[in-house]
């Protein structure tokens, strides 16, 4: 049993998620006592069993700053955008890679949908909004920029759907 008293350093503007899928839906055993003078349910003491209601079992919390949260959101939403084509958004194919026929323009896509090579130096805010790949030799940059839903500003928020129209660019490097 861990008393949570005192805050620690690791919780201090951060948010539990899973270890394995990354999730904030996530349940701790507690003890929580009512505070008649608030009106509220006051948490008393935290235990060791930690559970993901997303991977649907037993876990291990991971705190992360509570910033990156966004980031978290901004890359789901950018991952459901470029591999499933979900979400509000638009594709575009540069003039060059059109004029490279077909079989390239679906070459192309299928790599951007499925490049998942991300990293510290070509992802630093882990939103997963830019890409690299090399298709026939040639380099093919991919970008996601965010608009507000009537695609004359820059989105206010593009962790919030409901705010943001996702543009997806697919060009040539020399295009870039």
């Amino acid at each position: 049993m861990e008393n949570n008293k005192h805050t620690t350093p690791e919780t201090i503007n951060s948010v539990p998620v899973c270890r394995n899928c990354g999730s904030e839906h996530v349940a701790k055993d507690a003890f929580a006592c009512f505070n008649r003078n608030s009106g509220l349910w006051e948490l008393e003491n935290t235990f060791d069993a930690e559970h993901c209601h997303q991977c649907g079992g037993s876990t291990k919390l991971d705190w992360i700053p509570a910033d990156a949260v966004q980031n978290c959101r901004v890359r789901a939403l950018n991952d459901r955008f470029r591999v499933e084509g979900l979400g509000n958004g638009t594709v575009l194919l540069t003039q060059g890679i059109q004029e490279a026929g077909q079989a390239f323009v679906v070459a192309t896509v299928d790599a951007v949908r499925s490049f998942n090579d991300f990293s510290k130096d070509n992802d630093p805010w882990g939103e997963h909004d830019f890409g690299a790949v090399e298709i026939e030799d040639r380099k093919v940059f991919w970008k996601l920029d965010y608009y507000d839903p009537s695609m004359t500003q820059g989105s206010e928020n593009p962790a919030n759907e409901a705010l943001t129209h996702r543009v997806l660019t697919i060009m040539f490097a020399s295009e870039y």
